[in-house]
């Protein structure tokens, strides 16, 4: 009696063979420097091309918006209505500063072919100096009326400092290779009630 009960009775289930995770559980510290990642690219050859890269990139919007005027992206130098002002200013005239470069190098090439003739050598100097002083003389008087215009139309806080010196440069380089590029024709004078020359 006692035997068959003992039979009927179901065998336990067998106890689970214990299955490993096939590897070792790792400590804290490398848990921890598993989990961290580098603030700084340790691959310096590729942080280096990405920074390149960037800096291309910024040039390149910079030299478009000289091209076409665009002030956001212009250097801070440029940027503004007042040193928009001063440029179209300068380049609605004519300068004799701009002149200076293809002048000079003319003088120089006749004063070379000329070396032999002391009279040659001394006009092409006096030569030289004239139009230096003359392109000078020039860009003041420009400078001068500038200031006046930009005054008659901005507050004292919206014309940057040495905008008169910036205008000053300007009118020494040929038109051609200004820049930012000039926008307007020669005698279109920014904002001018009137066509004739300030």
């Amino acid at each position: 009696m006692f035997s068959r009960k003992r039979a009927e009775q179901p065998a336990p289930d067998p106890a689970p063979t214990p299955r490993g995770k096939g590897h070792a559980t790792p400590k804290r510290k490398e848990a921890q420097a598993a989990r961290q990642r580098p603030l700084v690219q340790n691959d310096r050859k590729a942080a280096r091309a990405a920074a390149k890269a960037r800096r291309d990139e910024a040039y390149a919007r910079q030299h478009q918006a000289m091209l076409v005027g665009d002030d956001r992206y212009m250097p801070a130098r440029d940027r503004g209505k007042a040193r928009r002002f001063a440029r179209d200013y300068v380049d609605a005239r004519w300068s004799i500063g701009e002149m200076f470069m293809p002048i000079a190098f003319l003088i120089l090439f006749i004063m070379l072919v000329g070396s032999i003739y002391p009279e040659v050598a001394w006009a092409g100097t006096l030569a030289m100096y004239a139009i230096v002083l003359g392109g000078v003389i020039d860009s003041l008087v420009m400078v001068w009326l500038l200031k006046r215009h930009l005054a008659a139309r901005f507050d004292d806080d919206e014309i940057p400092s040495w905008t008169g010196m910036y205008a000053f440069q300007r009118s020494f380089m040929l038109r051609r290779f200004r820049l930012p590029k000039p926008l307007v024709k020669r005698g279109e004078w920014p904002q001018a009630k009137t066509p004739t020359r300030p």
